[in-house]
């Protein structure tokens, strides 16, 4: 009997350390890097903003605005649109996640909070416009597909933390209505013991589901199926990890923790070389995933988005991950982003802004603001693109580990 009870504790002793306590950040981000280099390897690369600003477009063309702003009528659906269905799994992976941790709670947030994520969700999607993406698109992409870009973008993202970290301090100090939290939701014990069980079958769907797509003879479901897979798994680890990317940029200035910060840059030490051996080996194109946007639009849209991103509390893939979870005032900010991102894509395209300039005779997109800047092209070869790469990480985990230990750029 004792026997039997010692197999069952370690059973659940094992169950906790996996599924319910927090993974290391260092961990998650590179179980999260080593998935996005199996994308890659498939001809595909991870995003965000693509299939936000499609949900935003449905909504433009729901309420009827589409037409009037030059929004394009997509013809796939949800669940076919590449990175509408990335984006949908990746919030499945989460919510399967947090069951499995009893972790889901739906969260109501003060009133404030939600005029915070309308207002977050604006900005950041006005910014990924600009930049061509979110954090993810216009920052961690490019700088794995060794794009300027990214890093424009990063200089970007740090300026807009601190700006809207001082905003958000002076809304405290200043704004009282709103900030009292409505009574929380209690969630009935039968129901929370089954959490386990529910997150297990939506594991167990998500698995059939890509083995049916798999299995189809239409070309386009075989290739979403390894979407499905490896997009739920990037909800599940961001989840498990609590990675956010938000965090990585907000966290130094804030609290002067560091931990997310320095894991981010642990991943993209790992990621970019061998990213740089799939395109030298042209196992995938690089430029598919290199916003047209370097420099004006990269830097401009960081800060945009960066302001956004800490009135929201997440970032574009942050933020999904814990809708995931069930906080609402995320999924009010993800609301506006998509509306936003969808409608300033539109008319900043439509004033000829982010519009591709279809004189160019160049290998790469040129646009208003920027064009598809790609290291390997400027500098004397991988060599350098390498050299500077890893420079560029050194310098931010420097400042990271200095502002750790003396706190000196921290604005709270």
């Amino acid at each position: 009997m004792s026997s039997d009870n010692g197999w069952l504790a370690g059973f659940k002793g094992d169950y906790e350390k996996i599924f319910v306590k927090e993974w290391s950040p260092y961990v998650g981000a590179i179980l999260l890097v080593f998935v996005i280099i199996a994308l890659m390897i498939n001809g595909l690369f991870w995003g965000i903003f693509g299939g936000v600003r499609y949900w935003g477009d449905n909504i433009n063309h729901l309420i009827g605005l589409g037409p009037l702003i030059g929004v394009p009528k997509v013809e796939e659906g949800f669940l076919t649109y590449r990175m509408s269905l990335m984006n949908i799994v990746l919030l499945l992976g989460a919510f399967s996640a947090a069951l499995m941790s009893r972790q889901f709670q739906i969260s109501r947030p003060p009133k404030l909070e939600l005029v915070w994520g309308a207002l977050g969700g604006t900005l950041m999607g006005t910014g990924a416009a600009l930049a061509g993406g979110c954090t993810t698109g216009g920052f961690l992409n490019p700088v794995l597909h060794s794009s300027p870009a990214g890093w424009m973008m990063w200089i970007g993202l740090l300026a807009g933390s601190v700006i809207g970290l001082k905003l958000l301090l002076w809304t405290l100090e200043n704004i009282e209505w709103g900030t009292v939290a409505p009574r929380g939701l209690v969630t009935p014990p039968g129901l929370r013991r089954a959490y386990p069980f529910i997150g297990l079958a939506v594991i167990v769907g998500v698995m059939l589901w890509a083995t049916g797509w798999y299995g189809s003879s239409d070309t386009v479901l075989v290739s979403r199926a390894v979407i499905v897979l490896l997009g739920f798994a990037i909800g599940f680890i961001m989840h498990r990890a609590r990675l956010c990317f938000a965090r990585a940029f907000r966290e130094p200035f804030m609290t002067a923790e560091g931990d997310m910060t320095k894991a981010v840059i642990l991943a993209l030490a790992i990621g970019i070389p061998i990213a740089a051996f799939l395109f030298e080996k042209k196992v995938i194109d690089p430029y598919i995933a290199i916003p047209p946007t370097f420099w004006l639009g990269s830097l401009l849209g960081g800060l945009i988005f960066g302001i956004g991103m800490i009135f929201a509390g997440g970032c574009a893939s942050g933020s999904l991950w814990r809708m995931g979870e069930g906080h609402l005032k995320l999924w009010v900010a993800m609301f506006f982003f998509a509306w936003m991102g969808s409608t300033a894509s539109a008319l900043l395209k439509k004033a000829g802004i982010t519009s591709l300039d279809e004189d160019n005779v160049e290998s790469f997109d040129v646009t208003g603001i920027g064009y598809q800047a790609y290291w390997p092209d400027i500098l004397p070869g991988w060599g350098w693109t390498l050299v500077v790469s890893g420079l560029l990480l050194l310098v931010w985990y420097a400042f990271v580990r200095y502002n750790e230990s003396t706190e000196k750029f921290t604005v709270f």
